[in-house]
């Protein structure tokens, strides 16, 4: 949590961007900008010059850090984090020796590289992001992406190079002497450590659901969505659902975000990168976990962060959006957690959707059951349609498939709202009193 604290102190949870939504006051507030300072102890000019290249380096790549101004900051560690994360190695915003080799020396060999460059990552899946790994993987004697790797072919990730260690001095026999070495029988191998293989780890990339979407949409300009009557395939009623709230939650957070002050929208999004590493545990539990358990664990690291709720809550709307924008599986996955996690038990639906259709989890149709009938729960109980208030629909097709899926299909009908009783007026029995019902002559 020592790592998850720096990564929220340094960004999102700072409250930058939730603190100027929820108190209105800040708008009035004056903004005093400073002439920053360039003069720092401890770092010299030489240092400060690795520092700049770094830094232009992750810009190109499409790691935002702003000015390169040579001081590695919380922004640049962010970029540091997330340049990591593309290339499969721990997220620690600390670049090794061989990490920043092959940043800086991919971004100068894109550079000289020009159009052929350009080329190239447009064939590329990640953009210019897949240089990095098509160049690593050259490196390491690794067939690059889309040069003759056969379709389903398992390839090793290359790790980060080791340096040898040395080892004791060979010893060497007289010339006149012949000496070969023969295992002994009664001395058996010592077997070799073992260890979890790793098989298609940088190689490949994630799924985009922005391409997925894309195909949902003109699928659905040519033939409409499926409804309730019309659903023959669960898992594409379901991806259909998925692409139409995605829309909603960017729509809802950009306009959120344009009422924060002060801060541009690069700003944000370099902001909102911090959810990823400040998060990490949780986004890889909702594909292991039962959604109490994971809600239960996101609930504890929300209070930790000392945040109000609703200020919580508008940052994670925020980020959401960032995240579905901008492809970003893991913020997506950890702005939903934390506003399921804060009571918004609609946002379930989207976490059921990362794991129906696996993007940003593993594809567990079981563990996505818990987190649609959240929603859907809760859409019962109010008597609304989340995200789409004009579709009192959609959660009735939600409620179908997300019970198919589960191999419950026979328990999706709606249950009946029991019928209401008139009203009556209140009919008491008393007692008769015989003493005072006497007629008297």
């Amino acid at each position: 949590m020592a790592d998850a604290g720096d990564a929220i102190a340094g960004g999102i949870i700072g409250g930058i961007i939730g603190g100027a939504i929820v108190n209105e006051s800040n708008k009035k507030k004056r903004y005093v900008r400073r002439s920053p300072s360039y003069h720092y102890s401890g770092i010299s000019s030489a240092q400060r010059a690795q520092n700049r290249e770094v830094q232009v380096a992750l810009n190109y790549f499409g790691y935002p850090v702003g000015a390169a101004d040579g001081v590695i900051g919380s922004r640049s560690r962010s970029a540091i984090s997330q340049y990591q994360a593309t290339l499969g190695y721990p997220a620690t915003g600390n670049l090794t020796e061989y990490e920043r080799n092959l940043l800086v020396g991919s971004y100068h060999r894109a550079v000289a590289g020009g159009s052929a460059t350009m080329s190239q990552a447009a064939a590329h899946p990640m953009g210019v992001r897949g240089l990095l790994l098509t160049w690593r993987d050259e490196a390491a004697g690794v067939t690059p992406y889309g040069q003759g790797a056969v379709q389903g072919q398992m390839t090793a990730m290359p790790a980060a190079p080791v340096l040898p260690v040395p080892s004791a001095p060979a010893v060497t026999a007289p010339e006149s002497q012949t000496v070969i070495a023969t295992p002994d029988p009664k001395v058996e191998p010592e077997p070799a450590a073992p260890g979890l293989p790793t098989f298609l780890g940088g190689a490949t990339t994630e799924a985009s659901l922005a391409s997925h979407c894309n195909r949902v949409g003109l699928m659905a300009s040519s033939g409409g969505y499926t409804t309730v009557a019309t659903m023959t395939d669960p898992m594409t009623a379901l991806g259909e659902q998925f692409c139409l709230v995605r829309s909603f939650a960017i729509a809802e957070g950009e306009e959120m975000a344009a009422r924060v002050p002060g801060v541009t929208m690069s700003e944000v999004a370099a902001q909102c990168a911090g959810f990823a590493p400040a998060m990490k545990t949780h986004v890889a539990s909702v594909s292991l976990e039962t959604a109490d358990r994971v809600i239960a664990d996101v609930r504890d690291f929300a209070l930790s962060t000392g945040m109000a709720p609703a200020q919580l809550a508008a940052t994670a709307k925020i980020c959401l959006s960032v995240g579905y924008s901008g492809d970003d599986m893991d913020v997506a996955v950890a702005s939903n957690l934390i506003l399921a996690a804060l009571g918004e038990a609609a946002y379930g639906e989207l976490l059921g959707h990362h794991l129906s259709q696996g993007f940003g989890a593993a594809r567990r149709a079981d563990l996505a059951f818990d987190w649609y009938d959240m929603a859907i729960t809760a859409a019962d109980l109010t008597g609304a349609a989340p995200f789409a208030p004009g579709q009192p629909e959609r959660m009735q097709l939600v409620r179908k498939a997300a019970y198919t899926i589960a191999g419950r299909g026979d328990q999706a009908a709606i249950p009946a709202v029991p019928e209401a009783m008139p009203a009556a007026l209140p009919s008491f029995a008393m007692p008769l009193d015989t003493a005072s019902a006497e007629v008297t002559e």
